[in-house]
């Protein structure tokens, strides 16, 4: 039976107890999770196959089998148990996951053999903690009326006075996801820093903002907006009061994502892949 495995760089994972978790709305995720567990169980490594429902603090290591959405709810939920995440991507964009479904056994081989490291990903942390995000906690107004005049406030001086549909603070993680489709700009994962972002803002001169990552941000909002919505990551939604001011700020704990050493696994090379960066139109 597998225990600690390390890194030729000195990073270690405890593979004594392995969860595989998948989607159960991907109708391939279940059958990928069995090869999952073959090659496992070949190697004589403990495991279990369970569903996104069924997380526990038991396990020690988690493989992911979906596309982003998975990796960020499995992200938020074993982040404070210090777990390592290995996603394997059944999705679309796949921006978090290291491999293919038909790269299973070549990607435990590499743990195996110590051929990853593990990166730690800054979260943010809002509502006092009730809310954790990976990628992004997005402010909105309530109801059908999708414009509010939101406050920023980055250690209690007023900094912006947005008229938008709202507000999305970003990690560097989250810097390629609702982010990028807003405007705001790309950032390395490994940067401590913090983006903040307005949607649809109702004037020219609001512009995203990056700001370091022991900042704490505070959004209120105007007297004729009843209610807000908040989010974290897009998948976990509150509604505040008018008179509840909504801090942001850099997690206590992070995500910890396997990086493997498979071809076209950095930052940039998936850049390129997956959002065909930097590359010119052909006509």
């Amino acid at each position: 039976m597998a225990g600690i495995i390390k890194s030729v760089n000195g990073d270690e994972i405890d593979l004594s107890r392995v969860g595989i978790f998948y989607n159960k709305e991907n109708s391939k995720a279940k059958y990928v999770g069995e090869l999952v567990e073959k090659v496992l169980k070949d190697n004589w490594i403990d495991c279990n196959i369970l569903t996104t429902d069924e997380y526990s603090c038991d396990y020690s290591f988690a493989i992911v089998l979906g596309g982003d959405g998975t990796i960020l709810r499995t992200a938020r939920y074993y982040a404070p148990y210090d777990v390592p995440i290995l996603g394997i991507n059944l999705g679309r964009l796949g921006f978090l996951s290291q491999a293919k479904s038909s790269q299973v056994s070549e990607a435990i081989d590499y743990i195996l053999r110590g051929a990853f490291k593990i990166e730690n990903r800054m979260m943010l942390s809002a509502m006092q903690g009730k809310l954790n995000a990976l990628n992004d906690i997005v402010i909105k107004g309530d109801g059908f009326s999708r414009t509010s005049r939101l406050y920023v406030h980055i250690n209690d001086n007023i900094v912006c006075d947005y008229l938008a549909d709202g507000i999305i603070i970003s990690t560097p993680t989250g810097s390629t996801a609702y982010t990028l489709s807003a405007g705001g700009p790309i950032l390395a994962p490994t940067i401590e820093a913090i983006v903040i972002v307005p949607i649809c803002p109702h004037t020219m001169n609001a512009r995203p903002i990056v700001i370091p990552s022991n900042e704490v941000i505070k959004v209120t909002s105007s007297q004729n907006k009843p209610l807000l919505k908040i989010s974290a990551d897009g998948q976990e939604i509150f509604s505040v009061g008018i008179n509840q001011d909504i801090e942001v700020k850099k997690c206590d704990y992070v995500t910890k994502l396997i990086l493997l050493n498979l071809e076209k696994n950095s930052f940039y090379s998936v850049l390129k892949e997956k959002l065909h960066w930097g590359l010119s139109w052909k006509g």
